[in-house]
């Protein structure tokens, strides 16, 4: 039998390569595409099948061995990103306003804008996986909107066929409160376990498993509500922590030594 979400939980890897003491790579494998390049909603081999995902899947793969000096540096190191990024989300706050127009009048969400705003989202995630979102990985994020399958951060939302037109005029604003609220708090929480990890990084060259995966829950959260507010979808976030490498409902990276 499949087994069961759970609401909160931390899962502590302990996969280490035979005779290095480095923590294996924790892969987080990303729901597949068909064959005209839409995300397929069925879990992959292993999942869970009574578990319904968010149409938003954000993964992440701890990513040893890691620096134990760039976290000092990184938020030099990604300045470039930064400034791209700036006039990107530039870009994605006047076409989500486009797409509310678009939706109220006739209930889809223009595919071209939802890829663009999809590809920032996803851009974003990476550079935060990177610096000071999670400190996840030492692998410089590409410069690109494009889904880049070897990279250890991931993110993906899955297209609606149909949306809601009096919901768009309501959830980005009404709606979304009670989230903003949360992720509001939430916030300053992985503010605080970043430091922790990274600060543990810097002292011992290790990522403490427990503060990597309740890192990654918390972005998940958020990145939900950034979806969900920027009308991606109509499935309200739910009020839950998925911590963890992957979403709930896939399966788990298995221990392995060799």
């Amino acid at each position: 039998m499949g087994r069961q979400p759970i609401p909160i939980a931390v899962r502590l890897a302990t996969d280490v390569r035979a005779g290095t003491g480095i923590p294996a790579r924790r892969e987080a494998p990303c729901r597949r595409r068909r064959a005209d390049g839409t995300l397929d909603a069925s879990p992959e081999p292993g999942a869970s099948p009574t578990n319904s995902s968010y149409p938003l899947q954000l993964e992440g793969s701890l990513d040893p061995p890691l620096s134990r000096w760039q976290p000092l540096i990184k938020w030099l190191t990604a300045i470039p990103h930064v400034i791209v990024l700036f006039f990107l989300w530039i870009a994605y706050a006047v076409l989500s306003v486009a797409a509310l127009f678009a939706i109220a009048a006739t209930g889809r969400y223009p595919r071209a804008i939802f890829d663009f705003n999809v590809g920032v989202l996803r851009w974003t995630w990476r550079v935060g996986f990177y610096s000071y979102s999670a400190l996840g990985t030492d692998r410089y994020p590409p410069f690109t909107l494009r889904d880049v399958p070897d990279y250890p951060a991931r993110l993906e939302v899955e297209y609606p066929e149909s949306l809601s037109r009096g919901q768009a005029l309501v959830k980005w604003w009404l709606l979304a409160l009670p989230q903003y609220l949360i992720i509001a708090a939430l916030a300053t929480v992985r503010g605080v376990l970043v430091f922790v990890a990274g600060a543990v990084l810097v002292l011992t060259g290790r990522y403490p498993d427990t503060l990597f995966d309740l890192t990654l829950g918390l972005e998940r959260w958020t990145y939900r509500v950034v979806a969900y507010a920027s009308l991606m979808t109509d499935a309200y976030p739910p009020f839950r922590l998925d911590a963890g490498a992957t979403e709930p409902g896939q399966a788990a990276p298995a221990a392995s030594l060799a």
